[in-house]
């Protein structure tokens, strides 16, 4: 643990804190790896150009990360005083999250597992 009082401790801890804006939804109902589809195609690029990727993106996952990334862009200007021209996708990730297990009937009286997994999705947005 920090020496010092406690306010030094918590200046220092404030310090250590990450400015960039930045989004997160959890508890999103898509498993990681159908998001990490979608995310690998935005990352590093700038916001109007993953925008219009996710706007034509046929997966479900490009309309959660959509909203995430306007969440995000809102956050930079409204929060950071950015403009929004400036902003690229620094960082985006999804992380495993709860399962929710269910119980299918199968043939002579088995039961079959479905898991239906969730994720934690993260962006985080830089200026150039």
């Amino acid at each position: 643990m920090a020496k010092g009082h406690r306010s030094q401790i918590k200046r220092e801890r404030n310090e250590q804190r990450d400015t960039r804006p930045s989004a997160k939804i959890s508890y999103a109902r898509i498993s990681v790896q159908k998001a990490c589809y979608v995310l690998d195609a935005i990352r590093g690029k700038d916001v109007t150009t993953a925008l219009g990727i996710l706007a034509y993106n046929p997966r479900y996952a490009s309309t959660v990360i959509e909203k995430l990334l306007k969440s995000a862009i809102a956050n930079a200007e409204n929060n950071n005083g950015m403009s929004a021209s400036n902003l690229y996708i620094e960082e985006c990730y999804a992380n495993k999250g709860p399962t929710m297990k269910r119980i299918r009937p199968r043939a002579q009286g088995r039961a079959y597992r479905i898991e239906k997994r969730m994720s934690h999705i993260t962006i985080v947005l830089n200026e150039r």
